[in-house]
C-alpha cells in the first residue's frame, strides 16, 4: 500500500528511479524548487511502505477569467507501480486543490503523440482533447494539449476542441 503525501525537497535525492523514463521529461532541480515555493499544494508524491517514491504529480495554477486553470507540468509513476490507480490518485489530489482551493475552470495537461497508454488513461480520467501542438517535445514530436472541466465550468466551454493543429508560439493567453 502506498501513500500520497507532500512532495518536498528532500524527495529530489530519492526520485531518479521514477524520473529514469523515457516517456517522464526530467527537470533541473530549481525547476523543482519554483514549483515547491509558488505551488506546494500541486506537488505531490506516492510513497512505498519502505520510503520509496513510486510516482510524483507536480503542477501549477495559472490564467485568469474562464482561463483560470490547474496545470499538470509532470505526473509520473515507477514502472513497477503501474497501471494500480496511483497514477489516477495523484490526478485527482490534483484537480480537487484545482478546483476547490483555487476555483479553476479546468485541470490541462500535455502528453506525447505517441504516448496511447497515457492518452488512453487520461480520456478514462474525462480528459479530452483540446488541440494538438505540433513540435511541443523538442520539436521532434508533436504534444496533445488535454483537458477536463471542474465544477466551476457548469458548460464545459473549456474542453471544445479547438479543431486544428497549433504552434506553440500560437498565442491562446494559456
Amino acid at each position: 500500500m502506498t501513500v500520497l503525501r507532500r512532495f518536498t525537497p528532500s524527495d529530489l535525492f530519492k526520485y531518479n528511479q521514477v524520473n529514469l523514463d523515457r516517456l517522464t521529461e526530467t527537470y533541473h532541480t530549481n525547476f523543482y524548487f519554483h514549483y515547491f515555493v509558488n505551488w506546494p499544494n500541486l506537488c505531490h508524491i506516492s510513497e512505498s511502505p519502505s520510503g520509496d517514491v513510486t510516482g510524483y504529480i507536480i503542477g501549477k495554477v495559472e490564467g485568469t477569467g474562464k482561463r483560470h486553470k490547474g496545470h499538470v507540468t509532470a505526473v509520473t509513476v515507477s514502472p513497477e507501480y503501474r497501471r494500480i490507480g496511483q497514477a489516477s490518485n495523484l490526478m485527482k489530489v490534483l484537480e480537487t486543490i484545482s478546483d476547490k482551493v483555487y476555483n479553476g475552470y479546468f485541470v490541462d495537461l500535455y502528453v506525447r503523440a505517441s504516448n496511447t497508454v497515457a492518452f488512453d488513461m487520461y480520456s478514462k480520467m474525462d480528459y479530452h482533447l483540446f488541440r494538438r501542438v505540433l513540435n511541443y517535445y523538442s520539436g521532434e514530436e508533436d504534444g496533445l494539449d488535454l483537458r477536463k472541466a471542474l465544477s466551476r465550468d457548469v458548460n464545459k466551454e473549456s474542453i471544445v476542441p479547438l479543431g486544428r493543429d497549433v504552434t506553440d508560439e500560437d498565442d491562446f493567453g494559456d
